[in-house]
């Protein structure tokens, strides 16, 4: 398929990794977007694809919690779902999530047919980007806040895990 890839080299621990581990990412999702491309998918649907699993991976992952994105801990998906991608959006809304979730999916699939990743972590992913229901809850009692009700809101679905 492609040259072999040493997940511990996207280990972020410092400023310098983390220049070396977006770059890593880009390589690999551009990988994810030529094969859509040769598996057929229509090119605007493969840029979809890997737009929303870059905006995952580089600015999420490895620039906001610094994370090996082969390491996935469950909760990651739904901690960017359920707050992140909420709280970091001028208007946070579960149509626009939900292609994101799309490509956050594919992507991972894409790595688990590479065996870059293992059953388990496809399982756990299917089902954080399947949980809509959740997250278009979690963006209506956003915008519900009132006072200092934040800080309850954060707490069900927190970043400081």
């Amino acid at each position: 398929m492609s040259e072999m890839i040493n997940t511990a080299d996207f280990d972020v621990t410092t400023p310098e990794d983390e220049l070396t581990v977006d770059g890593l990412c880009r390589d690999l999702l551009m990988q994810f977007y030529n094969l859509l491309l040769e598996e057929g998918v229509p090119p605007g649907q493969a840029s979809a694809f890997a737009g929303s699993a870059d905006y995952y991976l580089r600015d999420y992952l490895v620039s906001i919690r610094r994370k090996n994105l082969f390491q996935h801990e469950e909760g990651m998906i739904r901690q960017f779902a359920g707050n992140w991608y909420i709280v970091s959006t001028l208007e946070p809304n579960v149509n626009e999530l939900a292609k994101h979730l799309e490509g956050i999916r594919e992507f991972y699939r894409y790595l688990s047919r590479r065996e870059l990743i293992g059953t388990k972590v496809l399982e756990n992913v299917e089902q954080e980007c399947s949980d809509l229901a959740y997250y278009d809850n979690r963006i209506e009692s956003f915008w519900d806040i009132s006072g200092d009700g934040y800080l309850s809101w954060e707490k069900e679905c927190s970043l400081k895990i």
